[in-house]
């Protein structure tokens, strides 16, 4: 099982600033506690005994709240000294990664991915990128993927109103060795420049998991969070 992950806490969050005006968005609180806090749990609860975590904004403020909630030799620090996109943050962080296979996740989004499930799945599959993909009815805010009957996936769609289908959840599964060897410049988006420049070319596979998700980057959802994410813990 893979038992390192990658935390993505290192956006502006500009469009939280409403309700959350001076904090990096892992930081919002959630019924008295960071979001971050419940991220680490998660992790912790699926197997995860080592972190990385990706900074950039306020990365001090999010050290502080690491000394205090995790172990000195439990994690390490990425710090970007300007923004990356999220391809190169996770390239970043690959740097001083130890281990061949990781779990990424977005330090603003819960989704309750079985990651043993994702684990065993990715190194079934042989993939590159094993992506978790979540069932979704009547939505406009995420792009549809496409998988074939082997679990490849063969499209990102770009974002548009649609009844039923599969988004990227923002939990992934990726391998180091073969994602560095694209040799990507220092600054660019895993999204746009790897996942759809490589979709056809490469084995990124899609890992479906109806289980609950929330991304806390805009108000209203921040808003829901509040009532919703302790209920699902």
């Amino acid at each position: 099982m893979i038992t390192q992950a990658i935390i993505l806490a290192g956006g502006l969050g500009t469009r939280l600033r409403s309700v959350v005006p001076d904090q990096p968005k892992c930081l919002a609180v959630i019924n008295g506690k960071p979001f971050l806090y419940f991220i680490i749990q998660y992790l912790k609860s699926n197997g995860i005994t080592k972190f990385i975590f990706s900074l950039g904004y306020r990365s001090e403020d999010v050290k502080a709240f690491l000394e205090i909630n995790l172990l000195g030799n439990e994690y390490s620090l990425a710090i970007e000294n300007e923004p990356l996109g999220t391809g190169g943050a996770i390239q970043l962080a690959l740097k001083i990664s130890e281990d061949t296979n990781t779990i990424i996740v977005n330090g603003d989004t819960y989704f309750n991915v079985d990651l043993k499930g994702l684990s065993s799945f990715h190194f079934e599959t042989k993939a590159e990128c094993s992506v978790s993909l979540k069932p979704t009815i009547n939505f406009s805010r995420y792009g549809v993927v496409e998988i074939d009957s082997d679990k490849t996936i063969t499209s990102f769609k770009e974002k548009q109103f649609v009844e039923s289908g599969l988004i990227n959840g923002g939990v992934y599964a990726l391998d180091k060795e073969k994602f560095i060897a694209h040799n990507f410049p220092d600054k660019f988006s895993f999204e746009k420049d790897y996942l759809e420049a490589f979709v056809s070319s490469k084995k990124i596979t899609g890992f479906i998991q109806d289980k609950y998700f929330i991304d806390i980057g805009i108000p209203e959802d921040y808003a829901k969070a509040q009532t919703e994410l302790i209920t699902h813990i």
